[in-house]
């Protein structure tokens, strides 16, 4: 069995003051700390090697019983870890000012206990966290039970009853807005872009739901930034760019009005600049598009955004929106440099990322070396994503992977691997539901091609296949092959004998 590298990912993840303080807190222990020896190697390996670590420390009892070891070490780095983050979010202070209630109340110490539950209370009403302030206005009850008892009758019950149904109701509406943004986000993550009427009715449903469409439909900051944030992703999932700017702009001036909330929704926050500078580059605002590219990677060294996970966040989306900025607007001139910083720095993160955008990286890395004219590695890129079962996430992609394939392979000229592709193509595409009559076109036309050699016979096939791309493209079930690759460009870099990227920027200022 191979060994676990959990404890390994652990400590690559840590920052420089996690380690410190780790390190700081391991030393008021006293006794033996084998732990730190193991620390202290694995830190310094560049990719997890047992091997290595149990020849290290070979005359050593403790490596007799390593795994124990090892999992004593990961359990003293989250616990230290607890204790780093203790007063760092609001949702600890929470938890730490609630057990502290727990424990003067126990105690019998109730005045003591009742400033503890209004400091907190201020807290959680502060940053609308309803479930916390739910927790203390239950044990404001208990304590006014108590001080009844005492013969003390200050405070009002209806009032405390009346703040407890204001509470229940927002989380009530919160909640409904989180089960509305799972299905929206459902659809999104595994369908990507609406490809067809039915979809698109699935999308629309959601956008009419009565707490989406109506007007003051959302009782908290909290929960109108996600009634927005969902109109937002309704609005790009049809890719309405126009609607889906003005609903994450609505969301990022409500999050920054709100600081708390923001750093509390950091990733939501994060996720509205990535859909903000999407719409941007859809909308050809380039300008625009790097200064938000620039914003989301000055974001992680923001105070309350300076975690692993907003760095990662970071880091991928941006490099993503970057690749498809210059597939957009054709502006190559950067890319190798691009991909050589981009491939040297996701080492750093390569088990962090998450599937959708390890997907996203590869097929755009292989449009990039596309335009470039480096078919091979465009193809190697590709494989990566075809060699992928995923059967849920973004079957979007992976149906625009296999149409792409056709292509790179026509490229290379593997004309006789290609007719076995397309047959392997025109398989699957037939058991999807989703199928666009341009990819029939595009593989019926490529069949041609394979098969011609003559230069003139070529050049009527692809006029031909651009006359009827022109007339496909105008629905907007079609079109959404350009959100993948730029097609039309690529056809008429052909017809015309002109570069590819030069064809793009044609296309924009026309």
């Amino acid at each position: 069995m191979k060994p676990s590298n959990e404890l390994f990912k652990l400590i690559n993840s840590l920052s420089k003051s996690e380690k410190r303080f780790f390190k700081l807190s391991s030393s008021l222990q006293s006794g033996e700390k084998n732990y730190l020896k193991i620390f202290d190697f694995i830190e310094k390996q560049s990719k997890y090697d047992e091997d290595e670590l149990k020849q290290h420390f070979k005359k050593e009892r403790f490596i007799q019983h390593l795994p124990s070891e090892k999992n004593h070490l990961y359990r003293l780095i989250l616990k230290s870890l607890r204790s780093f983050y203790s007063d760092k979010t609001v949702s600890s202070q929470l938890k730490q000012e609630i057990k502290n209630v727990e424990i003067l109340y126990n105690k019998a110490l109730f005045r003591e206990c009742d400033k503890f539950v209004s400091r907190a209370k201020k807290i959680a009403k502060d940053n609308e966290k309803f479930y916390y302030r739910f927790e203390l206005i239950s044990w404001e009850k208990k304590l006014l039970e108590e001080a009844y008892e005492a013969g003390e009758f200050g405070k009002d019950l209806d009032e405390l009853i009346e703040e407890e149904q204001i509470v229940i109701e927002k989380l009530r509406n919160l909640a409904e807005y989180q089960v509305i943004y799972s299905k929206i986000n459902l659809i999104f993550r595994s369908g990507g872009f609406a490809r067809n009427s039915q979809e698109r009715e699935e999308v629309k449903k959601i956008a009419d739901y009565h707490l989406i469409k109506g007007k003051n439909t959302a009782i908290s900051a909290r929960a109108t930034t996600m009634c927005y944030y969902i109109k937002g992703l309704c609005a790009a999932t049809n890719r309405d760019y126009s609607d889906a700017f003005s609903f994450f702009n609505k969301t990022k001036s409500i999050l920054d009005e709100n600081p708390k909330i923001k750093v509390d929704s950091a990733q939501r926050y994060v996720m509205t600049l990535v859909h903000l500078c999407r719409c941007h580059i859809e909308n050809h605002d380039f300008d625009l598009s790097i200064k938000l590219i620039d914003e989301i990677r000055s974001l992680a060294t923001e105070k309350g955004f300076n975690s692993m996970d907003i760095e990662v966040k970071c880091f991928f989306n941006s490099y993503n929106l970057e690749l498809r900025l210059m597939q957009v607007s054709g502006k190559y001139d950067k890319a190798e440099s691009l991909l050589k910083n981009l491939e040297e720095k996701e080492n750093i993160y390569s088990d962090m990322i998450n599937k959708e955008q390890e997907v996203l990286l590869n097929c755009n890395k292989s449009d990039m070396y596309f335009a470039l004219g480096d078919f091979k590695k465009a193809l190697g890129y590709l494989n990566n994503v075809l060699n992928d079962n995923e059967q849920n996430l973004r079957q979007d992609i992976y149906s625009f992977a296999r149409v792409f394939n056709l292509i790179l392979h026509y490229e290379l000229e593997n004309y006789d691997f290609l007719e076995y592709v397309i047959k392997s193509t025109n398989r699957y595409l037939n058991k999807q539901e989703r199928t666009l009559q341009i990819e029939i076109s595009l593989i019926r036309y490529l069949k041609k091609l394979s098969k011609t050699q003559n230069e003139s016979a070529k050049n009527k096939i692809f006029n031909d296949f651009h006359a009827e791309l022109k007339l496909l493209i105008k629905d907007e079930n079609e079109s959404v092959l350009l959100e993948y690759f730029n097609i039309i460009a690529w056809i008429e870099s052909k017809v015309n004998k002109l570069d590819f990227s030069k064809v793009i920027q044609t296309l924009i200022n026309q």
